[in-house]
């Protein structure tokens, strides 16, 4: 068995992902070792792990399986704790690997939600990027409606397997995407039908996926913001478009944007973002407030005064709120206030134990 059908037999059992697999690989020395040491080689329907078949079903539907043991899978989503063992790709599988950004938002949209949604999409696909989202109803849609109009990429990914389609209104949608070299992809196994359980799974990819998440409108417990939880944890930017502060369906936007999200009137809001992180080279020391903003850097923050306080005393290994209110002699509400509106910009992340830390 290859490392990557190794990777497909292990997405067809239950309770086991990269995370869990991680160790198994290191003690094994390779995935197909750790395949052939599992004792628990049961499918999630109970059954026998039949890979061959989930080959064969691939090359039946024009699907291609990529995983983690394969070089065309996007860096971007190998680089994030839980990246999918396996994604199957009906479309052009090189589209996973270009700039992503996710725009995102309830499925039960406004006219003005809808029309904001494909604007910014159809502005940040002309500008190069190519759009990510759920291709769900909504908001997703008209994001990837507005990158197609555009003639730009756009990316779809399934809460569902992708022989169990899932909405049907957006089928002929995502056959558009295929057809104009965009791409539609699930990590799910073939058969797999979507349910509570697959969705914000499939968020996790959405924004892994991304380089930074546009919510356009959303309710305070809408799905969406699991995808943007998910983004500030990742350490993606977190940007908002607000709404009628008496809206129900922009009540979650403008709570985003009151906890320090950027909010977006526009594609050049989201440019001003993205465009400096699409062009930095990586570092390995995290960045510092005392770092000067150079020609060849522009990746330096920008922190207001506040930030740059609370970033003072924040490292790698990470720091409690409240040593850091002992610290600034800041009150702890406003601390917090500081810390979620540092995480929404992707400057750092919490921590179990009520810490923050700097980006890896």
């Amino acid at each position: 068995m290859t490392e990557s059908q190794a990777c497909v037999a292990f997405n067809l059992t239950d309770h086991i992902g990269s995370a869990r697999l991680a160790p198994l690989v290191a003690s094994a020395g390779s995935i197909a070792a750790a395949w052939e040491a599992y004792p628990d080689k049961i499918s999630r329907t109970g059954g026998e792990i039949d890979v061959e078949r989930e080959y064969a079903l691939a090359k039946k539907y024009g699907v291609e399986i990529v995983t983690l043991a394969d070089e065309a899978y996007p860096a971007r989503l190998k680089d994030t704790p839980g990246a999918p063992l396996v994604l199957y790709v009906k479309g052009d599988v090189s589209i996973l690997s270009k700039p992503m950004v996710a725009i995102v938002g309830t499925r039960r949209a406004s006219q003005y939600g809808l029309s904001v949604a494909s604007s910014l999409a159809a502005d940040l696909a002309s500008a190069g990027w190519c759009v990510v989202s759920g291709l769900a109803l909504g908001i997703d849609a008209a994001g990837h409606r507005g990158a197609l109009d555009a003639n730009g990429a756009t990316v779809g990914v399934l809460g569902s397997a992708l022989d169990q389609f899932y909405p049907e209104r957006n089928r002929s949608l995502a056959k558009e995407m295929i057809e104009k070299s965009g791409a539609v992809v699930s990590q799910f196994a073939f058969g797999r039908y979507a349910d509570t359980v697959t969705f914000p799974i499939r968020n996790h990819v959405v924004a892994a996926l991304a380089s930074g998440v546009v919510a356009v409108e959303c309710s305070r417990k809408s799905g969406t913001l699991i995808t943007t939880n998910i983004a500030g944890e990742l350490g993606r930017p977190v940007m908002a478009v607000p709404g009628r502060v008496d809206s129900h369906s922009s009540s979650g936007c403008n709570s985003l944007i009151r906890n320090g999200a950027v909010l977006v009137r526009n594609a050049d809001d989201v440019l001003e973002v993205l465009t400096p992180l699409s062009q930095a080279k990586k570092k390995n020391d995290p960045l510092t407030v005392e770092e000067k903003e150079s020609p060849g850097d522009p990746l330096t923050p920008q922190y207001s005064t506040e930030e740059a306080l609370i970033m003072l005393h924040v490292d790698e290994s990470g720091i409690s709120i409240d040593d850091l209110v002992l610290k600034t002699f800041l009150p702890v509400q406003e601390v917090s206030r500081i810390a979620m509106s540092l995480r929404m910009k992707g400057f750092v992340r919490f921590l179990p134990g009520n810490r923050i830390a700097t980006m890896r």
